[in-house]
Protein backbone atom coordinates (compact mmCIF):
# COMPACT_ATOMS: atom_id res chain seq x y z
CA UNK A 1 0.00 0.00 0.00
CA UNK A 2 0.83 3.66 -1.08
CA UNK A 3 2.03 6.58 1.57
CA UNK A 4 -1.03 7.75 0.12
CA UNK A 5 -3.13 4.72 0.66
CA UNK A 6 -2.08 4.72 3.75
CA UNK A 7 -2.64 8.45 5.11
CA UNK A 8 -6.39 8.09 3.32
CA UNK A 9 -7.25 4.55 5.41
CA UNK A 10 -6.13 6.10 8.25
CA UNK A 11 -5.66 4.55 11.59
CA UNK A 12 -7.72 2.20 14.36
CA UNK A 13 -7.99 5.69 16.19
CA UNK A 14 -9.37 7.67 12.79
CA UNK A 15 -11.76 4.73 11.44
CA UNK A 16 -13.61 4.28 14.85
CA UNK A 17 -12.98 6.24 17.48
CA UNK A 18 -12.57 10.58 15.38
CA UNK A 19 -16.10 10.11 14.32
CA UNK A 20 -17.26 9.19 18.23
CA UNK A 21 -15.29 12.18 19.67
CA UNK A 22 -15.93 14.61 17.09
CA UNK A 23 -19.68 13.62 17.33
CA UNK A 24 -19.29 13.79 21.09
CA UNK A 25 -16.95 17.11 20.56
CA UNK A 26 -20.15 19.66 18.93
CA UNK A 27 -22.79 18.01 20.65
CA UNK A 28 -21.34 18.60 24.36
CA UNK A 29 -20.95 22.12 23.36
CA UNK A 30 -22.89 24.95 25.48
CA UNK A 31 -25.86 23.58 27.82
CA UNK A 32 -24.84 20.02 27.74
CA UNK A 33 -21.07 21.29 29.08
CA UNK A 34 -22.75 23.26 31.98
CA UNK A 35 -25.65 21.18 32.41
CA UNK A 36 -28.40 23.32 31.00
CA UNK A 37 -29.93 20.66 28.58
CA UNK A 38 -29.51 18.02 31.01
CA UNK A 39 -32.42 19.71 33.23
CA UNK A 40 -34.45 20.90 30.49
CA UNK A 41 -34.36 17.07 28.36
CA UNK A 42 -33.56 14.72 31.25
CA UNK A 43 -33.58 15.52 34.60
CA UNK A 44 -36.97 17.42 34.42
CA UNK A 45 -38.91 13.70 34.38
CA UNK A 46 -36.94 12.83 37.68
CA UNK A 47 -34.27 10.97 38.38
CA UNK A 48 -35.35 7.60 36.70
CA UNK A 49 -37.20 9.20 34.21
CA UNK A 50 -33.81 11.40 33.07
CA UNK A 51 -32.52 7.42 32.77
CA UNK A 52 -35.15 6.39 30.43
CA UNK A 53 -35.03 9.55 28.21
CA UNK A 54 -31.13 9.41 28.04
CA UNK A 55 -31.67 5.50 27.06
CA UNK A 56 -34.10 6.89 24.21
CA UNK A 57 -31.40 9.65 23.04
CA UNK A 58 -28.43 7.08 23.20
CA UNK A 59 -30.45 4.53 20.96
CA UNK A 60 -31.74 7.29 18.02
CA UNK A 61 -27.65 8.35 18.19
CA UNK A 62 -26.22 5.17 17.50
CA UNK A 63 -28.82 4.24 14.72
CA UNK A 64 -29.12 7.15 12.58
CA UNK A 65 -24.87 7.69 13.36
CA UNK A 66 -24.20 4.72 11.77
CA UNK A 67 -26.38 4.80 8.48
CA UNK A 68 -25.42 8.30 8.17
CA UNK A 69 -21.78 7.11 8.71
CA UNK A 70 -22.73 4.13 6.17
CA UNK A 71 -24.62 6.16 3.54
CA UNK A 72 -21.91 8.93 3.33
CA UNK A 73 -19.76 5.58 2.75
CA UNK A 74 -21.55 4.81 0.29
CA UNK A 75 -21.96 7.77 -2.12
CA UNK A 76 -18.81 9.40 -1.09
CA UNK A 77 -20.32 12.39 0.61
CA UNK A 78 -18.00 13.97 3.41
CA UNK A 79 -19.48 17.70 3.54
CA UNK A 80 -23.54 18.12 4.48
CA UNK A 81 -24.13 19.45 1.12
CA UNK A 82 -23.04 16.87 -1.04
CA UNK A 83 -24.40 14.63 1.71
CA UNK A 84 -28.18 15.80 1.38
CA UNK A 85 -27.74 16.37 -2.66
CA UNK A 86 -27.32 12.18 -2.76
CA UNK A 87 -30.25 11.84 0.00
CA UNK A 88 -32.86 14.64 -0.80
CA UNK A 89 -31.81 15.44 -4.51
CA UNK A 90 -33.05 19.18 -4.93
CA UNK A 91 -35.11 19.26 -1.69
CA UNK A 92 -31.20 19.22 -0.37
CA UNK A 93 -31.68 23.50 -0.27
CA UNK A 94 -34.33 22.99 2.56
CA UNK A 95 -32.38 21.38 5.13
CA UNK A 96 -29.02 23.51 3.53
CA UNK A 97 -31.51 26.40 5.00
CA UNK A 98 -32.23 24.57 8.49
CA UNK A 99 -29.17 23.70 8.84
CA UNK A 100 -27.06 27.25 8.93
CA UNK A 101 -29.98 28.54 11.36
CA UNK A 102 -29.17 25.48 13.77
CA UNK A 103 -25.34 26.53 13.72
CA UNK A 104 -25.90 29.98 14.50
CA UNK A 105 -28.46 28.79 16.93
CA UNK A 106 -25.35 26.64 18.28
CA UNK A 107 -22.67 28.95 18.02
CA UNK A 108 -25.14 31.36 20.04
CA UNK A 109 -25.34 28.96 23.30
CA UNK A 110 -21.38 28.53 23.01
CA UNK A 111 -20.81 32.09 23.06
CA UNK A 112 -23.55 32.34 25.81
CA UNK A 113 -22.12 29.54 27.90
CA UNK A 114 -18.89 31.03 27.33
CA UNK A 115 -20.02 34.08 28.33
CA UNK A 116 -21.47 32.76 31.68
CA UNK A 117 -18.59 30.45 32.63
CA UNK A 118 -16.28 33.90 32.22
CA UNK A 119 -18.46 35.67 34.93
CA UNK A 120 -18.65 32.81 36.92
CA UNK A 121 -15.57 31.65 37.55
CA UNK A 122 -13.54 35.34 36.58
CA UNK A 123 -15.61 37.51 37.90
CA UNK A 124 -15.34 39.10 33.63
CA UNK A 125 -18.32 40.71 31.55
CA UNK A 126 -19.97 37.76 29.65
CA UNK A 127 -18.77 39.20 26.22
CA UNK A 128 -14.84 39.19 27.37
CA UNK A 129 -15.79 34.87 28.05
CA UNK A 130 -17.95 34.81 24.30
CA UNK A 131 -14.72 36.94 22.76
CA UNK A 132 -11.97 34.64 24.13
CA UNK A 133 -14.08 31.36 22.68
CA UNK A 134 -14.45 32.82 19.47
CA UNK A 135 -10.63 33.97 19.34
CA UNK A 136 -9.89 30.26 19.86
CA UNK A 137 -12.37 28.63 17.41
CA UNK A 138 -10.88 31.14 14.73
CA UNK A 139 -7.31 30.01 15.61
CA UNK A 140 -7.88 25.91 15.15
CA UNK A 141 -10.67 26.18 12.51
CA UNK A 142 -8.58 28.48 10.05
CA UNK A 143 -5.71 25.76 10.12
CA UNK A 144 -7.65 23.15 8.51
CA UNK A 145 -8.07 19.75 8.84
CA UNK A 146 -5.23 18.37 10.68
CA UNK A 147 -5.77 20.73 13.64
CA UNK A 148 -9.16 20.13 13.81
CA UNK A 149 -8.49 16.33 14.27
CA UNK A 150 -5.45 16.97 16.29
CA UNK A 151 -8.23 18.72 18.59
CA UNK A 152 -10.19 16.07 19.31
CA UNK A 153 -7.56 13.59 19.68
CA UNK A 154 -6.10 15.38 22.72
CA UNK A 155 -9.19 17.00 24.35
CA UNK A 156 -11.35 13.97 24.15
CA UNK A 157 -9.59 12.13 26.30
CA UNK A 158 -8.85 14.74 29.33
CA UNK A 159 -12.28 15.58 28.67
CA UNK A 160 -13.41 11.87 29.41
CA UNK A 161 -11.06 11.68 33.00
CA UNK A 162 -12.53 15.32 34.02
CA UNK A 163 -16.00 13.98 33.60
CA UNK A 164 -15.25 10.95 35.99
CA UNK A 165 -13.65 12.71 38.86
CA UNK A 166 -16.43 15.01 38.94
CA UNK A 167 -18.82 12.16 39.23
CA UNK A 168 -16.21 10.50 41.76
CA UNK A 169 -16.08 13.57 43.64
CA UNK A 170 -19.94 14.06 43.95
CA UNK A 171 -20.62 10.55 44.78
CA UNK A 172 -17.85 11.22 47.51
CA UNK A 173 -19.75 13.90 48.88
CA UNK A 174 -23.23 13.55 48.38
CA UNK A 175 -23.63 9.68 47.50
CA UNK A 176 -26.93 9.48 49.97
CA UNK A 177 -28.78 11.92 48.35
CA UNK A 178 -28.05 10.44 45.20
CA UNK A 179 -29.29 6.96 46.00
CA UNK A 180 -32.72 8.23 47.82
CA UNK A 181 -33.04 10.64 44.80
CA UNK A 182 -32.68 7.12 42.95
CA UNK A 183 -34.77 5.16 45.19
CA UNK A 184 -37.72 7.79 45.24
CA UNK A 185 -38.45 6.61 41.50
CA UNK A 186 -39.90 9.45 40.06
CA UNK A 187 -40.36 9.10 36.30
CA UNK A 188 -42.26 11.98 34.28
CA UNK A 189 -44.98 11.16 31.70
CA UNK A 190 -42.97 13.31 29.20
CA UNK A 191 -39.28 10.98 29.01
CA UNK A 192 -40.07 9.58 25.57
CA UNK A 193 -40.96 12.68 24.06
CA UNK A 194 -38.14 14.31 25.55
CA UNK A 195 -35.50 11.57 24.86
CA UNK A 196 -36.39 11.40 21.22
CA UNK A 197 -36.31 15.37 20.93
CA UNK A 198 -32.59 15.86 22.11
CA UNK A 199 -31.99 12.59 20.11
CA UNK A 200 -32.93 13.93 17.20
CA UNK A 201 -32.21 17.26 17.16
CA UNK A 202 -28.59 16.12 18.23
CA UNK A 203 -28.04 13.91 15.55
CA UNK A 204 -27.50 16.23 13.16
CA UNK A 205 -24.45 16.59 14.52
CA UNK A 206 -22.99 13.19 12.50
CA UNK A 207 -23.67 15.30 9.72
CA UNK A 208 -21.65 18.00 10.93
CA UNK A 209 -18.52 16.16 11.07
CA UNK A 210 -18.55 14.54 8.03
CA UNK A 211 -15.28 15.70 7.17
CA UNK A 212 -13.14 13.42 9.81
CA UNK A 213 -15.36 10.15 8.03
CA UNK A 214 -13.07 10.34 4.84
CA UNK A 215 -10.82 7.54 6.92
CA UNK A 216 -13.57 5.37 6.93
CA UNK A 217 -12.43 2.15 4.75
CA UNK A 218 -15.82 0.39 4.43
CA UNK A 219 -19.61 -0.33 5.21
CA UNK A 220 -18.56 -2.26 8.71
CA UNK A 221 -16.14 0.47 9.65
CA UNK A 222 -18.55 2.75 9.32
CA UNK A 223 -21.57 1.06 10.99
CA UNK A 224 -19.20 0.26 13.80
CA UNK A 225 -18.20 3.58 14.22
CA UNK A 226 -22.00 4.91 14.04
CA UNK A 227 -22.95 2.64 16.63
CA UNK A 228 -20.11 3.29 19.47
CA UNK A 229 -20.71 7.15 18.55
CA UNK A 230 -23.98 6.97 20.64
CA UNK A 231 -22.97 5.34 24.15
CA UNK A 232 -19.49 7.69 23.89
CA UNK A 233 -21.49 10.67 23.34
CA UNK A 234 -23.64 10.37 26.20
CA UNK A 235 -21.04 8.83 28.99
CA UNK A 236 -20.29 12.59 30.00
CA UNK A 237 -23.71 13.57 30.71
CA UNK A 238 -25.03 10.21 32.86
CA UNK A 239 -21.91 11.25 34.52
CA UNK A 240 -22.86 14.35 35.03
CA UNK A 241 -26.91 13.86 35.44
CA UNK A 242 -25.82 11.30 38.15
CA UNK A 243 -24.37 14.03 40.34
CA UNK A 244 -27.12 15.93 39.71
CA UNK A 245 -29.69 14.19 41.22
CA UNK A 246 -28.15 15.01 44.27
CA UNK A 247 -29.62 18.17 44.23
CA UNK A 248 -33.41 17.35 42.37
CA UNK A 249 -35.24 19.18 42.18
CA UNK A 250 -34.06 22.01 42.94
CA UNK A 251 -30.74 22.08 40.14
CA UNK A 252 -33.89 22.52 37.49
CA UNK A 253 -34.24 26.30 38.54
CA UNK A 254 -30.02 26.75 37.36
CA UNK A 255 -28.79 28.61 34.68
CA UNK A 256 -24.99 26.91 35.10
CA UNK A 257 -26.36 23.24 37.21
CA UNK A 258 -21.99 22.73 36.70
CA UNK A 259 -21.56 25.44 38.60
CA UNK A 260 -24.18 24.69 41.39
CA UNK A 261 -22.50 21.43 41.92
CA UNK A 262 -19.09 22.58 41.71
CA UNK A 263 -19.75 25.19 44.30
CA UNK A 264 -20.87 22.31 46.86
CA UNK A 265 -18.20 20.25 45.99
CA UNK A 266 -16.32 22.80 47.73
CA UNK A 267 -12.95 21.96 45.69
CA UNK A 268 -11.68 24.99 44.27
CA UNK A 269 -8.88 23.61 42.18
CA UNK A 270 -11.46 21.37 40.87
CA UNK A 271 -13.39 23.94 40.30
CA UNK A 272 -11.17 25.89 37.73
CA UNK A 273 -10.12 22.71 36.42
CA UNK A 274 -14.16 21.48 35.66
CA UNK A 275 -14.75 24.84 33.98
CA UNK A 276 -11.82 25.06 32.05
CA UNK A 277 -12.30 22.15 30.82
CA UNK A 278 -16.30 22.83 29.81
CA UNK A 279 -14.46 25.28 27.92
CA UNK A 280 -12.50 22.83 26.20
CA UNK A 281 -15.92 20.95 25.50
CA UNK A 282 -17.03 24.74 23.84
CA UNK A 283 -14.12 24.82 21.69
CA UNK A 284 -14.60 21.38 20.38
CA UNK A 285 -18.12 22.33 19.73
CA UNK A 286 -17.60 25.42 17.91
CA UNK A 287 -14.93 24.36 15.80
CA UNK A 288 -16.83 20.98 14.94
CA UNK A 289 -19.86 23.30 13.84
CA UNK A 290 -17.24 25.96 11.67
CA UNK A 291 -15.66 23.63 10.40
CA UNK A 292 -18.33 21.44 8.59
CA UNK A 293 -19.11 24.88 7.37
CA UNK A 294 -15.66 25.63 5.92
CA UNK A 295 -15.69 22.38 4.05
CA UNK A 296 -19.31 22.98 2.81
CA UNK A 297 -17.57 26.42 1.59
CA UNK A 298 -14.12 24.71 0.17
CA UNK A 299 -16.59 21.84 -1.46
CA UNK A 300 -18.32 25.29 -3.50
CA UNK A 301 -15.17 26.95 -4.58
CA UNK A 302 -13.94 23.66 -5.77
CA UNK A 303 -17.17 23.08 -7.90
CA UNK A 304 -17.15 26.55 -9.17
CA UNK A 305 -13.52 27.69 -9.55
CA UNK A 306 -12.20 24.11 -10.49
CA UNK A 307 -9.34 24.70 -7.39
CA UNK A 308 -8.42 23.98 -3.87
CA UNK A 309 -9.63 26.90 -2.48
CA UNK A 310 -6.62 29.76 -0.62
CA UNK A 311 -6.15 27.79 2.58
CA UNK A 312 -4.20 30.91 3.75
CA UNK A 313 -6.54 33.40 3.91
CA UNK A 314 -10.52 31.68 3.38
CA UNK A 315 -10.74 29.51 6.40
CA UNK A 316 -9.88 32.17 9.11
CA UNK A 317 -11.66 34.98 6.87
CA UNK A 318 -15.13 32.47 6.92
CA UNK A 319 -14.32 31.80 10.63
CA UNK A 320 -13.97 35.41 11.41
CA UNK A 321 -17.46 36.21 9.65
CA UNK A 322 -19.39 33.16 10.66
CA UNK A 323 -18.21 33.96 14.32
CA UNK A 324 -19.16 38.06 14.48
CA UNK A 325 -22.38 37.23 12.62
CA UNK A 326 -24.34 35.10 15.23
CA UNK A 327 -22.28 34.17 18.49
CA UNK A 328 -23.48 37.53 19.81
CA UNK A 329 -26.76 36.84 19.19
CA UNK A 330 -26.40 34.84 22.50
CA UNK A 331 -25.71 38.16 24.80
CA UNK A 332 -29.18 39.56 23.59
CA UNK A 333 -31.30 36.21 23.75
CA UNK A 334 -29.35 34.10 27.24
CA UNK A 335 -28.39 30.65 27.22
CA UNK A 336 -32.02 29.24 29.26
CA UNK A 337 -34.07 30.54 26.64
CA UNK A 338 -32.09 29.98 23.50
CA UNK A 339 -32.24 26.07 24.70
CA UNK A 340 -35.67 25.57 25.96
CA UNK A 341 -37.27 27.11 22.56
CA UNK A 342 -35.01 27.61 19.69
CA UNK A 343 -33.61 23.37 20.36
CA UNK A 344 -37.75 21.64 19.80
CA UNK A 345 -38.55 23.83 16.53
CA UNK A 346 -35.27 22.65 14.95
CA UNK A 347 -35.48 18.41 16.18
CA UNK A 348 -39.10 18.83 14.24
CA UNK A 349 -37.29 20.21 11.33
CA UNK A 350 -34.68 18.44 11.71
CA UNK A 351 -36.86 14.71 11.62
CA UNK A 352 -38.49 15.92 8.38
CA UNK A 353 -35.74 16.68 6.52
CA UNK A 354 -33.10 14.19 8.06
CA UNK A 355 -34.10 11.54 9.90
CA UNK A 356 -37.20 10.41 8.42
CA UNK A 357 -35.79 10.31 4.36
CA UNK A 358 -31.96 8.84 6.19
CA UNK A 359 -34.02 5.66 7.58
CA UNK A 360 -36.19 5.85 4.52
CA UNK A 361 -34.45 6.46 1.07
CA UNK A 362 -30.88 6.70 2.36
CA UNK A 363 -31.16 2.81 3.86
CA UNK A 364 -32.61 1.32 0.98
CA UNK A 365 -29.60 3.05 -0.95
CA UNK A 366 -27.06 1.78 1.64
CA UNK A 367 -28.29 -2.07 1.04
CA UNK A 368 -28.86 -2.01 -2.16
CA UNK A 369 -26.12 -4.50 -4.13
CA UNK A 370 -25.30 -1.65 -6.39
CA UNK A 371 -24.26 1.01 -4.07
CA UNK A 372 -20.71 0.67 -4.32
CA UNK A 373 -18.55 3.04 -2.01
CA UNK A 374 -17.26 6.37 -4.52
CA UNK A 375 -13.11 6.07 -4.47
CA UNK A 376 -11.43 8.61 -2.69
CA UNK A 377 -9.75 9.20 -5.98
CA UNK A 378 -12.77 10.69 -6.94
CA UNK A 379 -13.71 12.74 -4.17
CA UNK A 380 -13.33 16.63 -4.12
CA UNK A 381 -9.57 17.50 -2.93
CA UNK A 382 -10.60 20.64 -2.00
CA UNK A 383 -10.21 20.41 1.80
CA UNK A 384 -7.32 17.68 1.29
CA UNK A 385 -4.51 20.03 0.54
CA UNK A 386 -2.13 21.41 2.77
CA UNK A 387 -2.28 24.80 3.57
CA UNK A 388 0.09 27.22 1.90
Amino acid sequence: MSGTQAQQRGTWFQRFLLPAFAMKGVIIGGGYATGRELTEYFLSQGPVGGLLAMLVATILWSVVAALTFAFAHAVGAYDYRTFMDRLLGRGAIIFELCYVLFSVLLLAVFGAAAGEIGQSLFGLPNVVGTLALAALIAVIAGLGESAVEMMFKFISPILYAVYAIFLILAISRFGDRIAESFAAGIVGPQWPVLGATYGIYNIVTAIMILPVLRHITSRRNAVIAGAIAGPLAMAPALAFTVAMVAFYPIILNETLPSDFLLQRINSPAFRIVFQLMVMGALLESGVGVIHALNERAANLYARRHDAAMPHRWFRPVTTICVLAACMFVANAIGLVTLIASGYRLMALIFLLSFVLPLLTIGSARIFRRNAAPTSHDDMPRASLQPPR
